[in-house]
């Protein structure tokens, strides 16, 4: 339990960090940065009004009542609905019917709704969230960092160990992210 109070407050700490100096921008498979949908686009509204519906019960009628605008903005939205509702197979599926190009910037929208459930600390439903975004944005180190923790959280110690190796190579920073990192790692190499 201590272990997770100081993991928050560490991230808690490098967050306040990040927002005092600015956005961050995470650079991408080499490539461009990429500004995720911005207010009131086509993807985002769709998803602001359906977002009290993206929820086991509801997700599959409202896509199929309501589906997302055909668009990268409406897929990322689109697949983080699903995602939300713990329906990962639809979320992937929605990825996966955009140009093998335009996958990574669905999956950042993905991360980008995902990202405060992880924060919260509610392991159970971020993981795989974070796994998906991972399966089509390889080097997030982020999402790398949440799916280890979230593996570490729920004892699947190999899955774990390998997000958590994945996010020390993609982020060199020396601060309370990578502490929180090798603290997780040493546990488990104490195993």
């Amino acid at each position: 339990m201590r272990t997770l109070y100081v993991l928050g407050m560490a991230y808690l700490a490098v967050s306040g960090l990040a927002l005092w100096r600015g956005p961050v921008r995470v650079p991408l498979m080499g490539g461009p940065y990429y500004a995720f949908a911005a207010p009131g686009s086509d993807g985002a509204a769709w998803f602001d009004q359906v977002k009290p519906f993206c929820n086991t019960l509801e997700v599959q009628t409202m896509h199929r009542q309501h589906p997302p605008p055909a668009t990268l903005e409406g897929a990322g939205f689109g697949a983080a609905c699903w995602a939300l509702a713990g329906r990962i197979a639809e979320a992937r599926e929605q990825i996966l019917a955009l140009s093998a190009d335009d996958r990574w910037r669905a999956a950042g929208i993905v991360f980008e709704i995902g990202h405060p459930i992880a924060d919260m600390g509610d392991d159970r439903s971020a993981g795989p969230i974070m796994e998906l975004v991972i399966e089509f944005w390889p080097n997030h180190y982020q999402a790398l960092y949440h799916a280890g923790a979230a593996r570490f959280a729920l004892g699947d110690w190999g899955a774990a160990e390998r997000h958590l190796r994945e996010f020390l190579v993609y982020y060199e920073q020396q601060d309370g992210w990578t502490a929180s990192a090798k603290s997780m790692l040493g546990q488990l190499e104490a195993r």
